[in-house]
């Protein structure tokens, strides 16, 4: 089970981590720091480009550009990898999303992941001037253009909606003969879509664990998952059901502690295992500063990290 890290701060949810919504440049290097020295796989950043208006009560209008919190984290760590939770494909020009990923996995030595969806802000579409129901249709095209731009030595895509050719593209990725891809949705199309490249991350995730193994036959059933077995990673953004610290990490006895341990190891271990979870992310339980989130990350790889990489 690889361990990855949404990175805090990014967005200023209400009630979610408010101690979060302080941090600046200084604060996220701390962060990426920490999980750098660690066993963390990657650090998550999220995309909304703008927030509705009738939406702004539950997510709140503050989030941060993506691709270039991207490239920051990239340049301040030397060895976990940078990736998304989604990037919304649709609001991307191929041509240029494949030059801005390329140089990001170039200049961090290959360490990019591509996690994309669809969308759902119908607001941030029409901002955009974005079709939004074509946005599934523009997301298989933009992943098709972003294959070739990245693999062919002279690119050319000719689609609905991109037009590209003659033209040279480099860098290329570093990461042969791509970066890995992987996309978000819970849907049919997106479970088909999903399957023609590298992982599936369910999202949003307002089901069960339980609801995941039919999707998960849909997706494996399809000709383009062959082969992918033992390579192909469904990221779980979950925390598993009905596992708390009562009082919050800093102020957890030794034994809520190690009991809390168990409950996690139980999980990850087995029903996340059982299902074909390979990645999900560490959930830090009633944390109220920096200091103490950093404390928690140390205490999850040393105790959770660690023994369910043995």
């Amino acid at each position: 089970m690889q361990f990855d890290l949404i990175l805090p701060g990014v967005s200023h949810i209400p009630g979610l981590m408010p101690w979060s919504h302080h941090l600046g440049a200084e604060g996220f290097r701390q962060v990426l720091a920490v999980a750098d020295e660690l066993r963390y796989g990657a650090v998550l950043i999220s995309e909304h480009l703008g927030m509705p208006y009738g939406e702004v009560p539950r997510l709140g209008p503050f989030w941060h550009e993506p691709l270039s919190l991207m490239a920051f984290a990239a340049a301040w760590t030397r060895r976990i990898r940078v990736d998304h939770t989604v990037l919304v494909a649709p609001y991307h020009h191929p041509l240029r999303l494949a030059k801005t990923l390329a140089t990001i996995d170039l200049l961090s030595g290959g360490r990019v992941n591509v996690s994309v969806g669809v969308g759902h802000a119908e607001q941030e579409f029409a901002a955009m001037g974005v079709p939004f129901r074509e946005r599934g249709a523009l997301t298989d095209e933009i992943l098709a253009a972003l294959d070739t731009l990245w693999t062919a030595d002279e690119p050319e895509h000719h689609g609905k909606y991109f037009e590209i050719a003659g033209l040279a593209l480099e860098p290329r990725p570093v990461q042969k003969p791509r970066p890995p891809i992987h996309v978000g949705g819970n849907s049919k199309p997106a479970l088909r879509r999903a399957a023609r490249f590298d992982g599936w991350q369910p999202n949003p995730t307002n089901f069960t664990i339980e609801e995941i193994p039919p999707l998960y036959d849909y997706l494996r059933a399809q000709p383009e998952f062959a082969g992918k077995a033992d390579s192909f990673d469904l990221t779980w953004l979950k925390q598993p059901v009905g596992v708390r610290l009562p009082s919050g990490f800093a102020d957890a006895t030794p034994a809520q502690l190690r009991s809390y341990r168990e409950q996690l190891l139980d999980a990850y271990c087995g029903r996340y295992v059982d299902v074909g979870i390979t990645r999900t992310v560490a959930n830090a339980p009633g944390i109220s500063s920096l200091p103490e989130y950093l404390d928690f990350l140390r205490w999850f790889d040393a105790e959770v990290g660690s023994a369910s990489h043995s």
